[in-house]
């Protein structure tokens, strides 16, 4: 019968450097497209721009087949006007809200309209595998209030480019370009002929699998620097920076985006003392109960709401 023997191991001799490892190549020439310029700032605002209401919220959304439905919204609450002196001053107002929705793999339509007055309609269209038409308008009773802006995203195999126009003569352009697998840089210039001002601005954002980073300044005098921690699947850490070195206006904010199994819960707290809360809670399939919360201890101005979305 044969002997055994065990396999010989080699052993690296004593003081050898272990085999260094190699960089992985980038190919330059394969990057992935980048975001719109204007989302640039997506993640952050997730996490520290939550739908904030006071009052009372309802929403129902009816299906009437695979690609039409139509929604309907009532809000009471109170309405902020106005003011000079820093006492926030409110009016007790209600609103109700009629919708319609088209959504299709390559066209969806949204309207709305409000009883005081105003309709509201937005427009995504893809004319082709790379250029889509996004618009969007309001129409209200009062003069010079409403509004109307027609947007051309151009989505390259590196980079993305769009062109806006709107209604008090503005123009508007911006190009994004990804430079590394993580890195894309952009730039965007502005006309408003209606009000003789026009603009440039510059913005870069690098991403990976657990954070994005972002920085966007702008001739006007904004400086907005954002960063998202993606410490898990369920959670995530933000914080922004906005400063204007026209106005020296400074604010800071610090937010989370946690997700458990049947609510998700997103809050901040910024320099100047104001802390928010957005509880979403799913009570069963297509029900879900809605808690939102906003304390400025500075202002005195304290906002909570509460509400149901019922959805098919």
């Amino acid at each position: 019968m044969a002997t055994l023997v065990p396999p010989t191991t080699t052993v690296p001799p004593a003081g050898s450097k272990p085999a260094a490892v190699e960089p992985e190549k980038v190919d330059y020439s394969n990057l992935p497209c980048p975001i719109p310029y204007e989302e640039i700032h997506r993640e952050a605002l997730m996490s520290l721009k939550p739908e904030l209401f006071e009052g009372l919220r309802f929403d129902f959304t009816k299906g009437l087949n695979q690609r039409f439905s139509l929604s309907h919204s009532v809000l009471m609450g109170p309405t902020e006007l106005p003011s000079q002196s820093t006492e926030t001053i409110k009016i007790p107002t209600a609103h109700y809200e009629f919708g319609a929705n088209f959504i299709d793999p390559k066209l969806m339509l949204f309207g709305r309209v409000l009883t005081d007055g105003r309709v509201n309609a937005r427009v995504k269209c893809d004319l082709s595998e790379n250029l889509t038409l996004k618009a969007n308008g309001q129409l209200t009773g009062e003069p010079h209030m409403s509004h109307g802006m027609v947007n051309f995203d151009y989505k390259g195999k590196d980079h993305r480019s769009q062109f806006q126009l709107g209604n008090g003569a503005l123009f508007g352009a911006s190009y994004i370009q990804s430079v590394t697998p993580h890195l894309s840089l952009g730039g965007e210039v502005f006309w408003a002929g209606q009000h003789r001002k026009s603009g440039i601005g510059y913005a870069a954002r690098y991403n990976t699998d657990k954070m994005v980073a972002t920085g966007q300044v702008a001739s006007t005098g904004m400086v907005a620097l954002s960063y998202v921690q993606k410490v898990s699947e369920k959670v995530s850490l933000a914080s922004d920076f906005m400063y204007n070195y026209m106005s020296r206006d400074v604010t800071a904010s610090f937010g989370y985006d946690y997700i458990l199994r049947q609510c998700r819960l997103r809050g901040k707290i910024d320099s100047n003392g104001c802390v928010a809360a957005f509880l979403e809670e799913r009570l069963n399939m297509g029900l879900n109960f809605i808690l939102s919360a906003e304390v400025d201890h500075k202002k005195k101005d304290y906002k909570f709401g509460f509400g149901l979305t019922v959805g098919e």
